[in-house]
């Protein structure tokens, strides 16, 4: 049996892996092909239909370590970096006899898929020439890739112009939309989404203040606030509560089963959801997010993006660069708005007043994103690398 080993750095990454993981299974016309991840941040939640190898470890930074964020990188070490490190790098080294090994992320995930010394493929999911083009010491590890897959046309022309192979069948993070499964209750709403990683509660309840202000301004308008696979509701309730909200359970008569909870703030009504990104969006009008993958979804789906600019100093380590980076990739799909609750809540407001922003912001989003397709087409060719 042919056997398939993906290396992912990222929450967002390992859903990239298992979409294209989901397609090769249903393209495998020629036999069972075995499908591994090896997750280089986090513990694979999300993984299925991959099983999970290698030795791993959540890190206080999830992974977002780049740009000189000194501090994130600290806490990863003081929690045991250094060891897991040596730890992957050793079952790199001594894994089977995969035909072939794709790295999902960057340049640091291919450097460690390199080391199996099997022929590697590459799915870029982070740079782009919106943001930052690939540097010459990146431009080397794709070079030794067998393909090269990354995420927008622009930035695989740049590569292809300084001699390297890339090709940009499509952004998978399109794909990971999917259908809609069941949705919330009718009304207006705006998706709350406050990542997957562990700052997720802190940027929950900073997303949450803005819902509760937003609800003093449009008091019909409700938050449907996206709970991750790999985040705990009952914590969400708990950072809730102490933030002042009154958080009670869902209402079996009238809410689906994704609803996790109730919470209530004056006039602002909060519901946290367990359900698909794709039924949250099909029912916002708009999303407040600090998340990566998430974020980009949404915009992919025609959503207005908008985010807390968090740049200025006393910002949370790390979000500065990040934001900026997104709003790289979305460009006019994203609006930044102030950190403070009341100014950000009267930003959405007014854009909320403003149909034919939203229209153009939509608009942006899904011509950056590109159209689904990027996950067949790229498992199309690596059944091609391993016939």
């Amino acid at each position: 049996m042919r056997r398939i080993l993906f290396v992912a750095n990222g929450h967002g990454e390992t859903a990239i892996a298992a979409r294209i993981g989901a397609e090769i299974e249903r393209a495998a016309a020629a036999g069972p092909v075995g499908l591994d991840l090896f997750p280089v941040v986090g513990l694979g939640a999300g993984a299925a239909p991959l099983a999970v190898v290698g030795p791993r470890q959540t890190m206080p930074s999830g992974g977002l370590v780049a740009m000189g964020n000194v501090r994130a990188f600290s806490r990863d070490v003081a929690a045991g970096f250094a060891a897991l490190f040596v730890r992957q790098l050793a079952f790199l080294a001594s894994v089977p006899a995969y035909d072939l090994v794709v790295a999902v992320g960057d340049a640091y995930a291919l450097g460690l898929a390199l080391t199996t010394r099997r022929p590697v493929a590459f799915v870029g999911t982070a740079k782009s020439v919106h943001v930052a083009p690939y540097g010459p010491v990146e431009r080397g590890l794709l070079r030794r890739a067998v393909r090269i897959f990354v995420r927008d046309e622009a930035t695989a022309e740049r590569l292809r112009s300084e001699g390297v192979p890339a090709e940009a069948p499509g952004n998978v993070i399109v794909d990971l939309i999917g259908a809609p499964g069941p949705a919330p209750a009718a009304g207006a709403w705006i998706g709350l989404l406050p990542g997957s990683r562990e700052d997720a509660y802190a940027d929950g309840v900073r997303l949450a203040r803005v819902a509760r202000e937003l609800g003093a301004l449009r008091p019909g308008l409700g938050s449907l606030f996206s709970i991750a696979p790999t985040l705990d509701a009952a914590r969400f309730v708990r950072v809730l509560e102490e933030d002042g909200w009154t958080v009670t359970p869902p209402d079996a008569a009238e809410d689906p089963p994704p609803i996790a909870f109730r919470a209530r703030a004056g006039s602002a009504a909060l519901f946290g959801w367990r359900g698909d990104l794709a039924a949250l969006f099909g029912a916002s009008v708009a999303v407040l997010g600090q998340a990566g993958t998430a974020n980009e979804q949404a915009a992919a789906s025609g959503l207005p993006v908008v985010a807390l600019d968090r740049s200025e100093p006393g910002g949370a380590p790390g979000d500065g660069w990040y934001r900026m980076r997104q709003v790289g990739l979305l460009g006019d799909a994203v609006l930044l708005v102030p950190p403070e609750p009341a100014a950000a809540a009267a930003a959405i407001a007014d854009l909320l007043d403003h149909p034919e922003r939203m229209r153009a912001m939509s608009d942006a989003g899904r011509a950056r994103m590109g159209p689904p397709g990027g996950a067949a087409a790229i498992a199309s060719s690596l059944l091609e690398l391993v016939a």
